[in-house]
């Protein structure tokens, strides 16, 4: 694989993963084929920020829990409204770092 491209691919997805799995994916990325590239690129990474503004909005639903996939998680949320709001509170602070988590496991997902 082209270092270029997998340059640009890191800088492009910086804010969407922390600086450890950026390092990890960048030696990942070396050894992936053209075809292989091409689907991590168009992958529907989440985005941190608009993750944190849907749970400060709509957090006490359960909606960030949703679209991360915390099926279990989104339910608890929204029976209990936010854990009476000491769980969408926390949520505020905890919600950017499991974006880039599962950021990271669906690229780790398909870059096998």
């Amino acid at each position: 694989m082209d270092q270029t491209r997998i340059d640009l691919f890191i800088s492009t997805m910086n804010d969407k993963f922390t600086s450890q799995h950026l390092f990890v994916m960048r030696d990942q990325l070396a050894h992936v084929d053209d075809d292989k590239f091409r689907l991590l690129q168009i992958l529907p990474y989440k985005n941190p920020i608009v993750m944190l503004i849907i749970s400060i909005f709509v957090g006490s639903l359960g909606i960030d829990r949703f679209m991360l996939g915390d099926i279990g998680l989104g339910i608890l949320k929204l029976i209990t409204c936010g854990g009476l709001g000491v769980w969408t509170i926390i949520d505020w602070f905890l919600i950017m770092d499991k974006t880039k988590e599962k950021n990271y496991e669906l690229f780790l997902q398909n870059a096998r």
